[in-house]
């Protein structure tokens, strides 16, 4: 089954692939699926995948002080994926401002070959002693717009929820 505002499975396999899994019989809820926070995890475990490949890693955070924050999720089902199905996991860098970034990670049951699942993310770079909204710095910025560039060449309509996104 195919939602008309979501990308084909195989359009979303142009995005690279940044995490792949299997439903574990303990991620299994009462209702015999996966259960939403290994969604939730999966979707923002590779945000922190895509953020670290631009460079906010440990090193960043202990080094430079600054990182970044969750400041919302959106999630988004589709489709089950249940016990024992294989599932991948490709996020998209949208757009950033000076201090915070929209992502939208797509998880693909690959057994169904469906869309799953969408975990959208607003996150904000702090400073690691203020606990406060900083500018990226200038590496950083590049290395988002890089991502951004990537997600421009789509040739589909990116399913935002339209609930969340970057302040202007």
């Amino acid at each position: 089954m195919r939602h008309p505002q979501l990308p084909s499975y195989e359009e979303v396999l142009e995005v690279p692939v940044l995490l792949e899994g299997s439903v574990e019989p303990e991620f299994i809820d009462v209702n015999g699926h996966m259960n939403i926070r290994h969604y939730l995890d999966y979707g923002a475990t590779s945000a922190d995948v895509l953020i670290r490949r631009i460079g906010i890693d440990d090193g960043y955070r202990a080094e430079r002080r600054m990182g970044v924050f969750t400041a919302e999720h959106h999630i988004r089902y589709f489709t089950e994926i249940r016990e024992g199905g294989k599932f991948s996991v490709h996020p998209l860098l949208l757009e950033r401002s000076g201090k915070a970034g929209h992502l939208l990670s797509f998880i693909l049951d690959r057994v169904d070959e469906v869309v799953s699942c969408t975990v959208e993310i607003v996150l904000v770079h702090v400073g690691m002693d203020t606990r406060r909204p900083v500018e990226f710095p200038a590496d950083i910025a590049a290395g988002l717009d890089e991502w951004i560039d990537r997600a421009r060449e789509v040739s589909w309509p990116i399913p935002v929820s339209g609930a969340m996104g970057i302040r202007r």
